[in-house]
């Protein structure tokens, strides 16, 4: 009998399937695969869990906790409300161990690039997360990671595309260049989708580039995938190129 592990036992105790997104539901199995929309929507803050979250990574941040695993510290109905996490996550340079599993999480912030501890990043069964920030690889001491990649854009199994990407979303603009991490300037932020190993997994990641010179420095895809960055809006692995 295979071993799930205590800490995984005790999260799969606490989770609920309810209220997940619809994209690997309403995908087609044959013929043309549907582009899904991306998850723009807003973060409610008056949410009981927005706020309860908020505390627990200040905690963190004065104890320098090594693990950050917020569905263990709420009741699951407050955790199941939160869509991404506060930017605060950048105070958690300590931390090593992430655990999300089963969250109703529908992005990470860039800002996770600033916890510089992190190893393990566990968003297991969080169906609603399709894609990582490619901030993410500035995490150069993450070498674990447990993702259901049957819920990631781009995965030819599960026939969920990339989403066209056109002007820069106001929910999901760093303050820097996801590349080079430096301030955009007066020049607007270009979205580009890449797909790179983070951890143990391969990972479809969304760039927000200030120039065609970082474009060009991403490096290219594990071989299977589409090899340089691109726009999506196309079939899976066929994306509508779209460059600087």
């Amino acid at each position: 009998m295979l071993s799930i592990g205590a800490v995984t036992e005790a999260a799969l105790a606490r989770i609920t399937r309810r209220e997940h997104c619809a994209c690997l539901v309403v995908r087609k199995k044959k013929g043309t695969p549907l582009v899904p929309n991306m998850h723009v929507e807003a973060q409610d803050r008056r949410a009981a869990g927005w706020e309860r979250v908020t505390d627990l990574i200040d905690r963190i941040a004065r104890t320098c906790a090594p693990i950050f695993e917020p569905s263990a510290d709420m009741p699951w109905e407050d955790w199941m409300r939160v869509i991404t996490l506060p930017p605060q996550i950048a105070s958690l340079t300590e931390v090593t161990d992430v655990r999300l599993y089963g969250s109703h999480l529908r992005r990470l912030p860039p800002e996770i690039a600033q916890m510089t501890s992190l190893r393990n990043l566990d968003v297991y069964t969080s169906y609603s997360l399709h894609w990582l920030p490619y901030e993410v690889t500035r995490c150069s001491q993450l070498v674990d990671s447990r993702m259901s990649t049957r819920a990631l854009y781009g995965n030819r199994r599960t026939r969920l595309p990339f989403p066209p990407l056109s002007r820069p979303i106001e929910s999901l603009l760093p303050s820097t260049c996801s590349v080079c991490d430096r301030p955009f300037g007066e020049s607007a932020p270009q979205l580009f989708w890449t797909t790179q190993r983070v951890g143990t997994d391969v990972v479809p990641l969304l760039i927000h580039g200030c120039s065609k010179t970082c474009i060009d420095s991403v490096p290219s895809a594990p071989p299977g995938f589409f090899e340089r960055p691109h726009r999506g809006g196309g079939g899976v692995g066929m994306p509508v190129l779209d460059r600087f």
